[in-house]
């Protein structure tokens, strides 16, 4: 079998041959890509033949299937390889500084739009006069270009409470702001998701076949009870919109896990990405089916420090094998990468998985 009738064969609810071998190499491309290392030959479209040369099979280089259109002034200015984003609105001018830094190969934020509950009404503005427009064309031509190496998954928006905690202002400017001014914080919730769910549907009726909210959830820092009044709900409605348009939903639970994986196991979701196993993260690969909900895909397993030289060849192999023991036991995992693979990995560690999963991810 090919990846593409493996995985869909466990997303089915059926066994495939081996178990499913699927990995993120979004962030280790982006490294080789700024440090001039990506090979001539898997530059632009060549990153999909590079999964195939390394047997990863192909699903996330992640991206909105809508454009965004801004019915404001946005000023975007570069700064190095970041950028300063300036929106003017009747309520005062919003900024925020994305910097580019260079020994993690990533953008952050040194400063978000959101400072303070004082902001609100401004960013009410600014989400209000946000609009959307189909953006297909990508997502089509996507299928080409990954064949029978995987499949097609495209983004919504991250729920309301998540973006906002993701971005826009960060958890503590988040915590704070329903300390303070919980009406306000309230009214700008409600025009983010009226804005979010136009490009909800406009995500949900795009060809892809999979459709991911990128939550970015980690429980240390969102916990029960955020979690069921601001971000369940929303993603609740939408998971099961996904749902009656044939098609199935991620979530990119990525953090620590077991503060909510069971809840969101029970919010409609058919696959839990990026799943990160003890001993990084805090449930052991052979526990995690007693905190998820049967029927529930487990898709993850090996964590990205596993593919740098901090571990050696010896160790990241008896990992692997260890979680496919665990994976290989029912069809309802996907072997993937949680999170992602890092900078300063090598190609050959990559390359290991795939002969390791044919030799003892079969299923008995």
């Amino acid at each position: 079998m090919d990846v593409r009738s493996r995985v869909l064969a466990v997303l089915n609810g059926q066994q495939p041959d081996v178990v499913p071998w699927l990995g993120d190499l979004d962030y280790w491309m982006q490294w080789l890509r700024a440090a001039d290392l990506m090979p001539v030959q898997y530059r632009g479209d060549g990153l999909y033949q590079y999964h195939r040369d390394l047997g990863v099979g192909f699903y996330l280089q992640g991206a909105f299937p809508f454009r965004f259109i801004y019915d404001c002034e946005v000023i975007e200015e570069p700064v190095g390889l970041g950028k300063r984003t300036t929106v003017k609105t009747p309520y005062g001018d919003l900024t925020e500084l994305q910097e580019w830094y260079p020994d993690s190969f990533c953008i952050g934020w040194s400063e978000r739009f959101i400072k303070s509950w004082r902001d609100l009404k401004a960013m009410r503005y600014f989400y209000e006069h946000t609009h959307f427009e189909p953006d297909y064309a990508p997502v089509q031509r996507r299928y080409d270009l990954v064949g029978d190496n995987g499949l097609v998954l495209m983004y919504l928006p991250r729920s309301p409470f998540q973006h906002m905690v993701a971005l826009d202002a960060g958890i503590l400017t988040v915590t704070y702001a329903l300390a303070d001014a919980p009406d306000e914080f309230e009214a700008t919730f409600d025009a983010l998701k009226n804005t979010w769910d136009k490009a909800c549907e406009i995500a949900v009726a795009s060809p892809a076949e999979c459709l991911m909210i990128p939550e970015n959830l980690s429980s240390e820092s969102v916990g029960k009870k955020f979690f069921k009044r601001w971000v369940q709900p929303f993603d609740t409605y939408w998971t099961g919109r996904i749902r009656d348009a044939g098609k199935y939903s991620f979530i990119h639970i990525d953090g620590t896990l077991r503060g909510l994986i069971r809840e969101c196991s029970q919010t409609g979701f058919n696959v839990l990405e990026a799943v990160t196993p003890g001993p990084v993260g805090d449930i052991e690969p052979e526990d995690l089916h007693h905190w998820v909900e049967p029927g529930v895909i487990i898709w993850g397993g090996i964590p990205g420090v596993y593919f740098t030289d901090l571990i050696s060849d010896e160790e990241f192999d008896a990992y692997v094998i260890r979680v496919l023991e665990v994976w290989k036991s029912e069809p309802r995992y996907v072997l993937g990468v949680a999170d992602q693979v890092p900078p300063l990995s090598r190609p050959e560690r990559i390359a290991r998985v795939a002969p390791l999963v044919e030799k003892y991810g079969r299923y008995a």
